[in-house]
């Protein structure tokens, strides 16, 4: 590896780095696990760096290995029975006074972490990443109808679950 595509390598990681975090944060639930995500994520990057076409999506690439990182992690976490997570470190909401607030962000949270990975993964990647349904597309390796149809399940399996709740 030349050191042109070194520098151009330290800028897509200064470039994207905090945003993926956020990304695994989100989907990880733990702040050590999305760490050491993220470090997997940027090595494999980096091994693939020099590989990568021209005119390739760099964004959407590294969200594909963070989801396909974030995937492995989890199975792997949900098979030595995973932990139980006290909502209360990461979440600002929960340090709030309001024990109704706090009760319905930890039944979503939840939730949405009992939906199939994909749906889970496009839900986050639209609703907190900012991603249009083409670069979600490539990120989980699916067309972006595909993209747009996690969405909608995801969003009506969460309406569903707390209209139920409601009754």
């Amino acid at each position: 590896m030349n050191t042109t595509t070194l520098i151009d390598f330290d800028t897509l990681v200064e470039q994207h780095n905090r945003e993926i975090f956020a990304y695994l944060w989100r989907m990880m639930r733990d702040p050590q696990d999305a760490e050491d995500a993220l470090q997997e994520t940027f090595l494999r990057a980096f091994r693939g760096f020099p590989r990568l076409e021209d005119h390739a999506n760099l964004r959407a690439w590294l969200y594909k290995i963070a989801t396909n990182v974030a995937y492995t992690r989890l199975k792997k976490r949900n098979r030595q029975n995973s932990r139980t997570i006290d909502l209360t470190e990461f979440t600002p909401i929960a340090t709030t006074d309001n024990l109704e607030q706090r009760d319905q962000l930890e039944a979503v949270l939840q939730f949405v972490e009992k939906l199939p990975h994909k749906q889970q993964a496009a839900l986050m990647l639209r609703n907190y990443q900012g991603f249009n349904y083409e670069e979600i597309g490539e990120a989980l390796d699916c067309s972006p109808e595909s993209a747009r149809a996690n969405v909608y399940q995801a969003v009506k399996k969460l309406r569903h679950q707390f209209s139920e709740e409601r009754s």
